[in-house]
């Protein structure tokens, strides 16, 4: 093994500047079942590129020269483990924003707003988004829950959870500071409601929303194992498109499972075509792919 964890980068700066080399089709083959058999993740070929430039970034801050060695290193019990989570923040922090498909949040501000009128709140409303990365959509399902409780004598009986694999994303999520870029398609009335600014271009969740909202670190391949029953809603997108198909709907009957009788799973639209559940009915809308569990 030519690096490992806590070495740093060499004295030799060049090093770092010059470029790995090529991995082979065998490397290629081996970090895609790797990949896929941790975290369920599928990487086409066409990926290549992008996994070798995230890998390769790793490798420098580690000095490692070769693909087959850091392979080993991440394969290599306990040590391994712990260089697999900081992997995995280079492989999945995705790109993201505050109410990316507003259809979805429209969808979910209508069903609260029916279910609040309809038969009161029983009990808190748990949320839960799934895949969360840096928080945006779980702050987002804040957003939407405490504007539809806003005149209900109890406006904070709600609480979202996030989850995701990357411990890098969500300790940005915890921290819940985020640029103007991210918070583009928030209405000025909400941000002023929700966010203290920060300045450059920064704001901050504030304190009464942010204490309604907690992050935890979980595999979606475990959830048999997620402390999770009768959840209100759930939201899963973006995420289902990097598995196969059979473990879509793994995942989704695994979701149902942890659904509450007439809870609400949204999913993002076109990431499954071929899932059905006895449980489930379709919600109606051309621009979302949403359920509802059935009450028996």
């Amino acid at each position: 093994m030519s690096g490992g964890e806590g070495h740093g980068m060499q004295s030799d700066g060049a090093w770092a500047l010059r470029p790995l080399a090529e991995m082979s089709v065998q490397e290629f083959r081996d970090w895609q079942v790797l990949l896929e058999n941790r975290t369920g993740l599928v990487l086409s070929d066409q990926r290549r590129a992008l996994l070798q430039a995230s890998l390769s970034t790793r490798m420098r801050e580690l000095n490692i020269a070769d693909y087959s060695s850091y392979y080993q290193q991440v394969t290599d019990g306990l040590r391994g483990a712990i260089e697999w989570s900081n992997l995995l923040d280079h492989l999945t922090v995705q790109e993201t924003r505050f109410f990316r498909h507003r259809p979805s949040f429209e969808i979910l501000d209508g069903y609260l707003r029916r279910r609040i009128s309809e038969t009161g709140l029983r009990h808190p409303l748990a949320l839960w988004s799934v895949g969360c990365s840096t928080g945006e959509e779980s702050y987002s399902l804040a957003i939407v829950a405490a504007e539809a409780l806003r005149n209900c004598e109890q406006p904070e009986l709600f609480g979202v959870t996030g989850t995701d694999i990357s411990m890098k994303a969500l300790s940005k999520a915890r921290n819940a500071e985020y640029g103007a870029r991210r918070l583009e398609q928030i209405e000025v009335d909400l941000l002023e409601r929700y966010f203290d600014p920060l300045g450059e271009g920064r704001y901050k969740v504030r304190a009464a929303l942010a204490s309604r909202v907690c992050f935890a670190r979980l595999n979606v391949l475990e959830l048999a194992k997620a402390p999770f029953s009768g959840v209100d809603v759930i939201f899963c997108q973006n995420l289902l498109i990097y598995f196969r198909r059979w473990r879509r709907r793994e995942i989704l009957n695994r979701l149902v499972e942890r659904l509450a009788p007439g809870g609400l799973l949204v999913i993002g639209v076109g990431e499954v075509v071929d899932w059905q559940h006895p449980d489930m009915l379709p919600v109606a809308d051309d621009q979302v792919l949403a359920f509802i569990r059935k009450n028996v």
